[in-house]
C-alpha cells in the first residue's frame, strides 16, 4: 500500500499535463466545433428571450414539478406543440474562462487524487509500471468519461458528443496512467 500523500507528485503533474492535452484538443484540434448547433435565426431567438431576464440555471421546456404532472393533459399537449428541450442561461457580460480553467485544473487534481487512492491501496512501492498503469488509468478513465454519458441517455445530448468527449477522456486517463507509472514510488 502506498500512502496518497506519497502520491502527491504524479497526482499534480498528471493534472497539468491533462490540462495541456486538454488545450490542444479543446482549441487547436476543431473536433468539437460542431459539438453545438447554431439556431437559423439567433438574434431573433436571442432577442425573444432576452425580454424575460431569465436568471442563470437549467431549465427544461415544457416543465412539469411532478411526475404526476407530466401524465396531465395539459403537459402532454404541450410536448406535442413543442418544441421541447433543455436550456442552460448564465449571464453573458462575465467572461469566466479563468473561472472555468482553475475549476478544470481542480477537477483534474481530483480525478488524480482518486486514481492515487485506488492504485495506491491495490499496489504498493516498486510495483510495476504496467500495474501502476492499469489501476491508475482505470480509474482515471472512469473519472473523466463515464458520467458524462449520462447527458446522451437523459438531456439528448448528441451521441457523436458524448464519444468525442469519450475519446478525450481516454487520452486524458492513458496521460495520467503513464505519468503515475513514471512517477510512482520505489
Amino acid at each position: 500500500m502506498v500512502p496518497l500523500m506519497s502520491l502527491w507528485l504524479p497526482i499534480l503533474v498528471s493534472a497539468m499535463f491533462v490540462f495541456l492535452i486538454s488545450f490542444v484538443l479543446h482549441t487547436v484540434l476543431t473536433y468539437h466545433y460542431k459539438d453545438f448547433s447554431k439556431v437559423s435565426d439567433e438574434e431573433g431567438v436571442m432577442d425573444a428571450l432576452r425580454k424575460f431576464n431569465i436568471p442563470d440555471g437549467e431549465y427544461v421546456i415544457p416543465h412539469a414539478a411532478t411526475s404526476k404532472d407530466m401524465n396531465t393533459t395539459e403537459f402532454k399537449e404541450k410536448l406535442k406543440k413543442g418544441p421541447t428541450g433543455f436550456i442552460t442561461f448564465w449571464d453573458g457580460s462575465r467572461n469566466e474562462m479563468s473561472k472555468n480553467l482553475t475549476q478544470w485544473f481542480i477537477y483534474c487534481v481530483v480525478v488524480g487524487v482518486f486514481a492515487a487512492y485506488l492504485a495506491g491501496r491495490a499496489l504498493g512501492p516498486g510495483a510495476q509500471y504496467l500495474a501502476v498503469f492499469r489501476f491508475a488509468g482505470t480509474a482515471a478513465f472512469l473519472g473523466y468519461t463515464v458520467a458524462l454519458w449520462q447527458d446522451s441517455i437523459w438531456f439528448k445530448r448528441k451521441w457523436s458528443t458524448s464519444f468525442k468527449n469519450t475519446s478525450d477522456g481516454l487520452v486524458y486517463a492513458l496521460v495520467t496512467a503513464g505519468t503515475f507509472g513514471w512517477l510512482w514510488p520505489e
